[in-house]
């Protein structure tokens, strides 16, 4: 694209060179440089006067990269970009949308005003919603947030054979239906109880027509893992062991890739939304057609 540049935070130049390639544009060096009281100095190679900056840089453990990430914003706007867009292919702060208990914050309204002062449009993939319709009932910017699922379909039609795909939970049903649809493979969901964070059961009937397909188990997000694992072992207990395991988000907060193996699963993959070892889903094609749409849309910065 003509008149875009691309930086990376740091830990994200794989998913931004990827990005770039496909927007057919430069990346442009951001350094971080840190003293040695904790604060932090950004700067950005030039020229940007009348180029639309995108920013990539994913928001897993996000607290520490929240002021170079709006370092790096202004000063984009500062050196003359017509725009400044942030690709969060993981968008952190979403889980508190609302007061559960008298005097807590939330977060997820907090975090989208504080972003929205800075930039002017937002991509991210997948975002883990719960009672919030859209994203946009938080940010106060122009967003795009494309699905995973034709990546996500194409690479289990590619690496796994007659496969059953399975929903852990019932917020999953749609998504593993559609995924489902695109490959032509039945799908099932399970039924999940978490009676505390690290504690969950999960419930699975699997139709005996299945009984000799692949179970590859789909969501969006793996961080403490109890869900995936209970799954696992839901399946295991059903007749089907080496189920594959998906997620879009590799978070690994509370498991590890060796933890699913151990307890029955043949694979773990995750989307290249989170740097990670498991990574193998590539969704910046999505990423880079949202995007597009977006700097279509925006009006010159202020």
């Amino acid at each position: 694209m003509k008149d875009v540049v691309v930086y990376s935070l740091p830990g994200n130049e794989p998913v931004t060179r990827s990005l770039a390639h496909a927007l057919a544009c430069p990346v442009q060096r951001l350094d971080i440089h840190r003293f040695p009281d904790g604060e932090q100095r950004v700067a950005l190679e030039g020229p940007l006067s009348g180029k639309s900056a995108v920013i990539v840089g994913e928001l897993h453990r996000p607290d520490a990269k929240i002021l170079p990430l709006i370092f790096a914003a202004d000063t984009a706007r500062d050196l003359g970009a017509r725009c400044v867009v942030l690709v969060a292919p993981y968008l952190c702060y979403l889980r508190q949308d609302a007061r559960f208990r008298p005097g807590e914050s939330v977060s997820a309204y907090s975090f989208g005003r504080l972003l929205s002062a800075h930039i002017d449009g937002l991509v991210t993939i997948e975002p883990h919603l719960h009672r919030l319709p859209s994203l946009c009932a938080a940010y106060a910017v122009p967003v795009r947030s494309p699905h995973a699922v034709v990546a996500t379909a194409e690479w289990i039609s590619a690496n796994v054979p007659n496969p059953l795909i399975v929903g852990p939970d019932d917020e999953s049903e749609a998504w593993v239906a559609q995924i489902g649809e695109r490959i032509g493979a039945p799908s099932i969901v399970a039924h999940k109880t978490r009676e505390a964070d690290a504690k969950v059961s999960v419930q699975l009937q699997v139709p005996s027509a299945f009984a000799k397909r692949t179970a590859v188990i789909v969501d969006d997000i793996l961080a403490s893992g109890q869900t995936m694992l209970a799954t696992v072992k839901a399946l295991v207990r059903a007749g089907f062991g080496d189920p594959v395991c998906i997620a879009i988000h590799g978070l690994f907060d509370g498991i590890s890739v060796d933890d699913l193996i151990a307890a029955g699963a043949s694979r773990v993959v995750t989307a290249n939304t989170v740097p990670h070892a498991s990574n193998a889903i590539d969704v910046t094609p999505a990423l880079a057609e949202a995007v597009r749409d977006l700097l279509d849309t925006l009006p010159e910065s202020p």
